[in-house]
């Protein structure tokens, strides 16, 4: 069986860094539960992989980082910006920046 590897530009990565405020949380552990339900509502609806990257040890800050791999940006990139009305919607978050880039 021989398998071969052509180079191609079809693969498109949409990353999305989101910042949290969690006003409502006055600890780390209070903070992780909400983290951990936004994570699970986006990975059950979405074909995304979602992680917590900054702010770990601060409990009303937080940084989320969320990727997709595909091969249409233009439908990469409606997702992503889906989730970034959904977590506006959150009410016990508080969206303060956010950044979309390609790949």
């Amino acid at each position: 069986m021989n398998l071969e590897f052509r180079e191609s530009n079809d693969a498109v990565i949409g990353i999305l860094h989101i910042r949290l405020v969690i006003r409502s949380a006055m600890t780390l552990k209070d903070k992780r539960r909400i983290i951990k339900s936004i994570k699970d509502r986006i990975k059950n609806n979405f074909n995304v992989s979602i992680a917590e990257i900054g702010f770990l040890d601060h409990c009303q800050y937080a940084k989320l980082g969320i990727a997709m791999v595909g091969n249409d940006n233009r439908y990469i990139n409606s997702v992503l910006t889906k989730l970034i009305h959904i977590i506006r919607c959150v009410p016990s978050v508080m969206l303060t920046d956010y950044k979309l880039e390609f790949i």
